[in-house]
């Protein structure tokens, strides 16, 4: 199949913008319910919003791949967002949203490693200066005294659960190379929701049906079918055109659109060394992940 390697970054770019819109949604929700509540009302919107695709689409995977799904959908739904929603719950939007600047780089790390994509001597120069630049934000988070301000243990909870998307990211795009990107994305989501709907209940009770604010429920609908849904199949098409370590500096976008929310909209305030810190991490991203070469991926 030939690769749209253009049509593949604009794909990856708008779920991104959209990504970045799901920390401005999940505050809204989490004051009025837990973060495990919150998160397995997020995915089952989005298992709703994806129901056309599970009930047209089979998967024919065979044991080892339906293990590999498993593991991703595991890594990528439960352990990524309660981890990450967890940190947001002690943080605030704009400070979580910078610190997911730090992701294209991981990904391009992870993709060397694991993949065996290629990074250069730049690459190395640019996980320096993100690393730095994390640090200044979880820095200025740690001396705000504010209990509803940023805090280092939120912001760290956020770079924690960056660490687990990487494997979830580069799981995926191995089944993608096999495997339709929209059942490796329906029943992905479907596979960590049902893990949800197990946890949750368990560990915090039922969640919440009563006394929940219809800008609530609308802020659930929005994050599961606009933030989790569209964007995780937008995400794994452009997965199949691009390499993941170039793709990573269109995440850029996540972290530009939820500081932008939470500083205009929900009036949080960012720090002089959370602006020099978040301006190092797009910096580098944008640095590595624009100056790389195109790895014989064919232009649209």
């Amino acid at each position: 199949m030939p690769k749209h390697r253009t049509l593949g970054f604009l794909a990856c770019a708008l779920a991104s913008s959209l990504w970045g819109c799901g920390f401005f949604f999940g505050k809204i929700a989490l004051a009025e319910m837990s973060v495990g509540a919150m998160v397995l009302y997020r995915f089952l919107f989005a298992t709703l919003g994806l129901l056309p695709l599970l009930l047209t689409h089979r998967p024919h995977l065979n044991r080892s791949e339906w293990r590999t799904l498993l593991l991703a959908a595991l890594l990528g739904v439960p352990l990524q967002f309660l981890i990450q929603f967890k940190g947001l719950s002690m943080t605030t939007v704009s400070h979580a949203s910078l610190m997911v600047g730090s992701m294209p780089v991981i990904l391009a790390v992870g993709a060397t490693l694991f993949a065996h994509e290629r990074l250069h001597a730049l690459g190395w120069a640019a996980l320096a200066i993100s690393t730095t630049g994390a640090a200044l934000i979880a820095l200025s988070g740690h001396r705000t005294l504010s209990t509803t301000g940023p805090s280092l243990a939120g912001d760290l909870l956020v770079v924690l659960s960056l660490a687990i998307a990487l494997f979830w990211i580069l799981l995926n795009k191995s089944l993608m190379e096999r495997h339709s990107h929209i059942v490796v994305t329906a029943y992905g989501v479907l596979a960590g929701t049902v893990m949800l709907a197990v946890w949750v209940p368990l560990t915090v009770g039922a969640p919440p049906l009563h006394g929940v604010s219809i800008k609530a429920w609308a802020a659930l609908a929005a994050s599961g079918i606009l933030c989790t849904a569209t964007t995780t199949l937008l995400w794994n098409w452009g997965m199949t055109q691009v390499p993941a370590s170039q793709a990573g500096v269109l995440l850029n976008m996540e972290p530009l659109i939820g500081s932008l929310l939470g500083v205009f909209l929900l009036r949080e305030h960012l720090g002089a060394l959370a602006w020099l810190g978040g301006g190092l991490i797009l910096t580098a991203a944008f640095t590595l992940t624009t100056r790389a070469p195109a790895q014989g991926v064919a232009e649209a």
